[in-house]
């Protein structure tokens, strides 16, 4: 077989053949290849997450109008490294009367909830870790982990600011996975499996010239569900100081900064491979498994620079009117969007593909203008309302 049609499985039998040459059990070959290849994965992760500690300083300075890193080697390309030898070196510390076990946990846990995420993410059409039928389950299962990972610091670090920044955050988390779910249940519909390769096979045309309203909405779902701007409720420096992490101290804290940086790049991947084909591009993917792992890379960047434009651009929102906006008015337009689209692709099953994406692109231009003539409509009200009682307010004085 050539290393080049399928370097996994390649590197995987030649590993195994040589481990048993060794006098190793096959079984435990097989097994240890698999260890060494999700160490691979992880290794080649944390160097992108180090990257993105980089990239993130530049982005943000260049929206401030500053130069950023760029004193540690070219470009400032060694200051994530010199961060993490500052990490590594301050004093670790435990606050008094913390929970120590569930203290300790949680740091680990939430870069955990990111790294397993990969574990069905197809890097080119011949390297997938594991092709699950039911892969967006999966990605909801394991995403409910980075929710846990908030409490449990935020509850065991014995301190209220703490509490309060955790239990919002997870209030947000919870609020709005429910719209990012429905999103997901679109491209579901379109591709007729849950599979992420599935998805990624079935998009002749990106899913996002189907259902464009669908990719927006998953995308402002998915940073809230980050806690980045504007819906960093958890991080409030003004009421909260640092919000639940406010007692992590060094790598504890690093391992909750470089899990949000990544997971940050994983829901820009995943917005990617939902509506963007993945590591599908005019045919180059089946060139090289290269250029398959080049193009998915590519439309992550691309995501997660949208999350950092959106997160260096707008204000933080005041929870109460982020609640309100998730339930009232993206919660409700999610399910009817899953429901015209579900409609939709009955109706036109069997049509011509210049048939089925104008009647399903026409769909979601209908629903999201009926959307804002709604939100227009309650706004006009409620100006009126508030303009009604400062009037009589007035009168009677």
């Amino acid at each position: 077989m050539n290393f080049w049609n399928d370097p996994l499985k390649v590197a995987a039998d030649w590993l195994t053949g040589v481990f048993v040459g060794w006098g190793m059990n096959e079984i435990a070959a097989h097994v240890l290849v698999v260890f060494l290849g999700i160490l691979v994965l992880i290794i080649v992760l944390m160097v992108i997450d180090i990257l993105l500690v980089w990239i993130e300083r530049k982005v943000v300075a260049r929206f401030q109008d500053r130069i950023g890193p760029n004193r540690l080697g070219p470009f400032g390309l060694i200051q994530p490294f010199a961060d993490i030898v500052k990490l590594l070196i301050k004093e670790d510390t435990t606050p008094n009367g913390a929970d120590k076990v569930v203290y300790n946990l949680a740091p680990m846990l939430s870069m955990m909830s990111v790294l397993i995420l990969w574990a069905v993410v197809p890097l080119a059409p011949v390297m997938t870790g594991v092709d699950l039928n039911t892969g967006l389950l999966f990605i909801i299962a394991a995403g409910s982990i980075g929710t846990l990972s908030i409490i449990m610091g935020g509850w065991s670090s014995n301190n209220k600011f703490s509490v309060i920044g955790a239990f919002r955050q997870v209030a947000v988390m919870i609020s709005f996975e429910v719209p990012m779910l429905a999103m997901m249940l679109i491209p579901t519909i379109f591709a007729g499996s849950m599979g992420v390769n599935a998805i990624i096979q079935s998009q002749d045309i990106w899913f996002f010239w189907l259902s464009p309203l669908a990719a927006v909405i998953f995308m402002i779902a998915a940073i809230a569900e980050l806690g980045r701007s504007p819906f960093d409720l958890s991080e409030g420096e003004s009421e909260l100081v640092s919000g639940f992490n406010i007692e992590y101290s060094g790598m504890k804290f690093g391992m909750f900064y470089a899990g949000e940086l990544l997971h940050a790049f994983t829901f820009g991947g995943f917005w990617g491979i939902l509506f963007f084909g993945g590591y599908r591009f005019f045919g180059l993917e089946n060139v090289s498994f290269i250029f398959a792992i080049l193009i998915l890379l590519v439309k992550a960047m691309i995501g997660y620079w949208i999350i950092m434009w959106v997160k260096y651009t707008m204000m933080r929102i005041r929870i109460d009117h982020m609640l309100a906006f998730n339930w009232k008015f993206l919660t409700p337009v999610a399910f009817v969007l899953v429901m015209v689209v579900a409609l939709m692709n009955a109706l036109l099953k069997g049509a011509p593909a210049w048939l089925y994406v104008t009647g399903m692109l026409l769909a979601n231009i209908v629903v999201a203008w009926v959307s804002l003539e709604v939100v227009r409509s309650a706004g006009r009200k409620e100006r009126e309302r508030v303009e009604g009682a400062q009037v009589v307010e007035a009168a009677h004085h």
